[in-house]
C-alpha cells in the first residue's frame, strides 16, 4: 500500500489511527437508546426489562435496569422500534421509539402500579408495520438472515442482498445488478462509503458474521448517499458494547464439492468499552461459478478477520475502530475447451491445415501436447476505519470518520503461456492492480420537533496502479491478417510480442503495460426530514466535485421526497426524486481510458474488433430518477411496500474486453432508460412463522454510441444490456414451532433471465445465422461469410463462430439432438428444427435487440436448510446443527451465456452443507 500513497498522506492516516485506537461507540448508521425506569412515586425501578423490537426487520434486543433503574442499549441501526418495560407487580408501558441519526435518544419511563388501571396489551399493531418516510428501503436485521439459505459462501453479503431486497437481479459470482444497473451499488458500512465493486472477482466482502444488520436503499437516495446509488446498502456491524459476558460462536461446516468452513467470533464489554472480533476461512473446490455445469479447475479459499473496538471516553465522546482483512486465492474455471484442449470442428484454431478436428492443440514452439488452462487469481484486502462522535448538546451530535482501504488484484497466466489459447482467448495475460481508497467524512446531526437535519462532507481520494501484460499466443491470428507484412503496422507493432515465433522468447517478449492516477473527490451535502402530523418530507442538495483520469466535473444534486400516512387504512403513499452524478468505475479505468494512445493496446484492440482503437476518458454521468410507491399494512401480520421507478441517465456504464482476455474494461454509452418496479411483502413472526416475499421487473435499454472508453463494435440502435430481466421474485418462509424446537428455512428463487450473449437467429432469414445483438458484435468479422444454412454463432468477443463447446454450454438443439462438448451441430439446420434447453432463442424473422431479444430461459431454484440451535437444551452453553441444501432439485440453467462482461456461467449444483457449532 505504501507504495501507492504519497507518503505525507500515509503518516497523516496513522496518526489519525494511532490516534483513536483506542475504539469506539456509535457511528453513522446507529445510534443509542438510554433512559431510566421510575414509579408512581419517582422513585428508580431496578430489574425491570426493557424489550425494543421492530416487527419488519426481526430486530429485537433486552436489557435489565441496574440499580439506579437506568437502562441502555448501544448499537441500534435506524429504524422505528416498539419498547416495552416489564415488572412484575407493574403495569406494563409501551411505546415507540423512532431512531434516526445519531443523536442518542434518552427516555423517562413511568410505571404504574397493577390494579391502578388496566394492564397493556403487549402487541404489535398494523401502525407498527409501517414507516411513514420517503425513501424505499429494506430492513434485515440478522435474526432474520442466520436461518436463510445463502447460496455462496465467499459472497454471502451479495447473495442475502439477492434474496431479501426487491428490484435485485442475480448474476455469477457475487455479482447482482440493482434496478438494472451493473454494479452501480454503494456500501455504507458504518458510515465509511464504499463505491467500488464488491463482487469476488474484483474485491473481498465484510464477512456476514460481522454484519449485525442492513438497510437497503432501492428508493430515491438521501443527499447524504453518492457516487453509485441504484441501490445503497447500510450496514451496521456487530459490537460487544453492553455484553458484559463473553458471548461467542464456533461453527465449522463440510458439504459439496469438499467445502470446508471453520469460524470464530467474540462479544465481550460493558457500557463503557466494548470488542467483537470475527475469524473465518473457507475452502472449496467450486470458488466461482464456472462456464460449465461440470466443476473443471474451480478451487479456491479465503480467509476473514474483521474487528470493531468500540470506547467511551466520556458522556459526550465516543470512538470505534474497525479492522478488516480478508485475502482470496481462487483457480479461474476452465470450459471444456481450456481443460480439453481438443480442435472441433468449428474452432477457428483448427480451421486451417495446420490442426485436424479432434485432435489435441499442440505447443507451437515444442509441438508437444498442450495441458489444461490454468489461471489464478488472487485478492488482497484491507480495511481500517476510525470514528469519533462528540455529543455537542442533548439534540446535536458531530461525527469524524477516517478510512483508508485497499485491494490488491493479481491475475497469473498458465505457467506454459500457451495453454492460455482458447477461442475466447489470443492473448496469454497477467495484472497485477492496486486500488487504495482513502479519505475522510463529517456530519453533525441535529434532531429537534420536526426537524431532522444532517450536514456533512466526504473528501476521498482513490489510487489506481495497474500492470498489465500480454503476449499473443494464437498462431494463427498474425498469419490470418497477412503477417509478416512489413509495411502492415498491425504487423510490425505486435510481431515482437507473438510468442508463437520461433525467434520469439516467450519469457521476454511480453508487452507491459504500465499506468497510474489519483481520482480526488469531494462531496458536500445538506439534508432535513421533516416530520408534521401524517406528512414527512425530506429535502437535500448535494454537491460532487470530480477530478479523475483527464476528467474533473462538477455537479449540484437536488433530492426531494415525500410521504403522508393516511392512518384509516394503514397506507403510506411515497413520491421521491433525485439527481445523481454516476462516478466511472475505478477497476481497469486506466487501460481503458488510455489505452488506445498506447500503440501496442491499439493494435491488438483493431485486431480484436476488427476496426481501428479509438477511447477517451471516462467522465461521471448523470442521471433523473422518479420514484412513487405506497406501503400497505393489512392487519398486524403483514405488510406490502413496493414503488415504481423511471431512472434516465446520460453516460451510463458497461463494459468491453481487453483484446481476446479475460480483462475488462469500463465504457460508457450514451444513454440509457430504466423503468421497472419493486415490490416487497413481510409477514412478521406468528406463532414461529415469518415469510416474505420479493418481486421486481426491470427494463434496462441503452442507447449508442458508445462516448468514452475503449469502444466495442457499435449497434446499429438501442438495445436491452445483459441485466435486463422481465420478472423474478423471492419467497422466504421460516418456521419454528416452538422457541427450543428445530426450525426450517425456505426460499423459492424465480429469475425470467437475463438477455443472453451469443445466440443465433438472424431476422428476415429462414434458417439460423448470426445474431445482431449489441453484445455479440454486431455482424461477422470483415471478409466472413457464413454458408448457407449454417449455424455460424458469432460470439462477437473475438469474432469466432462458436465451438462444439459453447454450443454445448448454451444447450442448443437441432431436431432435438444436442451439441456435445466435441461434437457441433449440424452446418445445415432449419430453423423449425433448431432451438435450446437452456437460451430463449427467437423465431426467424422477430429477433429485435430492443423488443426481443435472446435471453436465458426462465428457472426456479428452490433453497433449504433446517436446524436445531440447542440440541442438549443447555442455559449459557449451547450447540447448534444445521443441514441446508442449495438448489435443491440440481436444476441445470444459466446465469448468462457469452456475457460481454463476465462470459458464461452456470447456477450452483445441488449443494449440501452440514454445519456444526457452539455457542457461549
Amino acid at each position: 500500500m505504501i507504495r501507492t500513497l504519497p507518503r505525507p498522506f500515509v503518516l497523516v492516516l496513522l496518526c489519525l489511527c494511532a490516534f483513536v485506537l483506542p475504539e469506539i461507540a456509535r457511528a453513522q448508521n446507529s445510534a443509542s437508546i438510554s433512559g431510566t425506569v421510575t414509579d408512581p412515586t419517582g422513585a428508580v425501578v431496578p430489574k425491570a426489562t426493557v424489550e425494543i423490537h421492530n416487527p419488519v426487520s426481526g430486530y429485537d434486543r433486552t436489557a435489565i435496569t441496574d440499580n439506579s433503574g437506568n437502562f441502555s442499549f448501544s448499537n441500534i441501526p435506524y429504524n422505528p422500534y416498539h419498547l416495552t418495560v416489564s415488572l412484575p407487580g407493574f403495569n406494563s408501558s409501551v411505546q415507540d421509539v423512532d431512531v434516526k441519526s445519531s443523536v442518542p435518544i434518552s427516555l423517562k419511563i413511568g410505571l404504574s402500579l397493577a390494579g391502578a388501571t388496566s394492564n397493556v396489551t403487549v402487541e404489535a399493531s398494523a401502525e407498527d408495520l409501517l414507516e411513514n418516510t420517503p425513501t424505499e428501503h429494506t430492513d434485515v436485521d440478522r435474526n432474520l438472515f442466520e436461518e436463510l439459505p445463502l447460496e455462496s459462501a465467499s459472497s454471502s453479503i451479495s447473495s442475502l442482498i439477492t434474496l431479501s431486497a426487491p428490484g435485485i437481479t442475480a448474476d455469477s459470482n457475487g455479482l447482482f445488478h440493482g434496478l438494472g444497473d451493473h454494479a452501480e451499488n454503494s456500501f455504507s458500512v458504518d458510515g465509511q462509503p464504499i463505491t467500488d465493486q464488491q463482487s469476488k472477482i474484483f474485491s473481498n466482502q465484510i464477512p456476514t458474521d460481522s454484519v449485525q444488520s442492513m438497510e437497503v436503499i432501492e428508493g430515491a437516495p438521501p443527499a447524504e448517499f453518492g457516487g453509485k446509488t441504484s441501490v445503497v446498502v447500510k450496514v451496521t456491524t456487530r459490537s460487544g458494547l453492553d455484553v458484559t459476558r463473553p458471548t461467542g460462536d464456533v461453527t465449522t461446516s463440510y458439504g459439496s464439492f469438499g467445502t470446508a468452513t471453520a469460524a470464530f467470533d467474540l462479544a465481550w464489554g460493558g457500557p463503557k468499552w466494548g470488542e467483537y472480533i470475527s475469524v473465518s476461512g473457507l475452502n472449496t473446490g467450486r470458488f466461482l461459478d464456472g462456464p460449465e455445469f461440470a466443476t473443471l479447475h474451480d478451487k479456491g479459499n479465503e480467509e476473514n478477520i474483521f474487528n470493531r473496538a468500540d470506547y467511551k471516553l466520556s458522556d459526550k465522546d465516543t470512538i470505534q475502530f474497525n479492522l478488516q482483512f480478508t485475502r482470496s486465492w481462487f483457480q479461474n474455471p476452465n470450459t471444456w475447451d481450456q481443460q480439453l484442449q481438443i480442435c472441433t470442428a468449428l474452432s477457428a484454431l483448427c480451421s486451417g491445415a495446420q490442426y485436424a478436428p479432434g485432435s489435441v492443440i499442440l505447443n507451437p514452439l515444442t509441438s508437444a501436447p498442450l495441458g489444461p488452462t490454468d489461471q489464478r487469481s488472487q485478492i488482497r484486502t484491507f480495511n481500517i476505519a476510525p470514528t469519533w462522535v462528540r455529543l455537542l448538546n442533548t439534540n446535536t451530535a458531530l461525527t469524524i470518520g477516517a478510512f483508508v482501504r485497499h485491494d490488491q488484484y493479481n491475475y497469473y497466466p498458465s505457467n506454459d503461456p500457451f495453454s492460455d489459447i482458447g477461442d475466447l482467448q489470443d492473448e496469454t495475460v497477467s495484472q497485477l492492480r492496486f486500488l487504495t481508497n482513502a479519505g475522510i467524512h463529517a456530519d453533525i446531526s441535529y434532531v429537534k420537533g420536526v426537524n431532522n437535519i444532517k450536514v456533512g462532507g466526504v473528501y476521498q481520494q482513490t489510487f489506481l496502479t495497474e500492470n498489465d501484460t500480454f503476449g499473443i499466443v494464437n498462431p494463427g491470428l498474425l498469419p490470418g491478417l497477412g503477417c509478416p507484412d512489413p509495411t502492415n503496422a498491425i504487423c510490425t507493432s505486435l510481431g515482437p510480442y507473438d510468442l508463437t515465433n520461433t525467434t520469439t522468447d516467450p519469457s521476454g517478449a511480453q508487452y507491459h503495460f504500465r499506468g497510474h492516477t489519483d481520482v480526488k473527490e469531494l462531496a458536500l451535502y445538506a439534508q432535513d426530514t421533516i416530520t408534521k402530523g401524517p406528512w414527512s418530507i425530506n429535502l437535500g442538495l448535494r454537491g460532487d466535485f470530480y477530478n479523475g483520469l483527464q476528467a474533473r466535473t462538477i455537479q449540484p444534486e437536488p433530492r426531494a421526497g415525500v410521504a403522508y400516512n393516511i392512518k384509516k387504512t394503514n397506507t403510506v403513499l411515497r413520491v421521491s426524486y433525485a439527481r445523481t452524478m454516476e462516478s466511472p468505475f475505478n477497476e481497469d479505468l486506466i487501460l481503458s481510458g488510455t489505452g488506445c494512445t498506447d500503440p501496442i493496446v491499439n493494435a491488438i484492440m483493431t485486431v480484436a474488433q476488427g476496426f481501428s482503437c479509438t477511447t477517451s476518458p471516462l467522465t461521471p454521468g448523470f442521471r433523473n430518477e422518479f420514484h412513487a410507491g405506497l406501503q400497505q399494512a393489512f392487519g398486524k401480520h403483514f405488510v406490502l411496500s413496493g414503488e415504481y421507478i423511471w431512472k434516465y441517465t446520460h453516460n451510463a456504464y458497461d463494459f468491453n474486453i481487453f483484446g481476446a482476455t479475460p480483462i475488462f474494461l469500463p465504457i460508457e454509452w450514451a444513454s440509457s432508460k430504466i423503468p421497472g418496479f419493486a415490490v416487497r411483502g413481510s409477514f412478521p413472526e406468528y406463532h414461529g412463522l415469518t415469510a416474505f416475499i420479493v418481486l421486481s421487473h426491470v427494463s434496462a435499454r441503452f442507447f449508442p454510441p458508445t462516448v468514452s472508453g475503449i469502444a466495442p463494435p457499435q449497434p446499429p440502435g438501442v438495445f436491452r444490456i445483459d441485466h435486463d430481466e422481465i420478472f423474478n421474485q423471492t419467497t422466504h418462509i421460516q418456521y419454528q414451532p416452538f422457541k427450543r424446537g428445530p426450525w426450517l428455512g425456505f426460499n423459492w428463487r424465480y429469475d425470467s433471465g437475463l438477455v443472453s450473449g451469443a445466440v443465433p437467429c438472424q431476422a428476415m432469414t429462414a434458417t439460423c445465422g448470426f445474431t445482431t445483438s449489441a453484445s455479440d458484435g454486431g455482424a461477422p468479422p470483415p471478409g466472413v461469410t457464413i454458408p448457407p444454412g449454417m449455424i455460424g454463432m458469432f460470439n462477437g468477443i473475438t469474432g469466432l463462430p462458436l465451438t462444439a463447446d459453447q454450443e454445448f454450454q448454451a444447450g442448443l438443439t437441432c431436431n432435438g439432438v444436442g451439441a456435445t462438448i466435441t461434437s457441433p451441430l449440424p452446418t445445415s439446420c432449419l430453423a423449425s428444427q433448431f432451438g435450446s434447453n437452456l437460451v430463449k432463442v427467437p423465431a426467424p424473422g422477430t429477433e429485435n435487440d430492443d423488443h426481443n431479444p435472446q435471453r436465458i430461459q426462465p428457472r426456479s431454484l428452490f433453497d433449504l436448510a433446517v436446524g436445531q440451535d440447542n440440541l442438549f437444551r443447555g442455559d449459557r452453553y449451547k450447540w447448534s446443527l444445521r443441514f441446508t441444501v442449495v438448489n435443491l432439485t440440481n436444476k441445470l440453467a444459466l446465469y448468462n451465456f457469452l456475457s460481454t462482461f463476465s462470459g458464461t456461467h452456470y447456477v450452483t449444483p445441488r449443494t449440501e452443507t452440514a454445519e456444526l457449532g457452539f455457542h457461549f
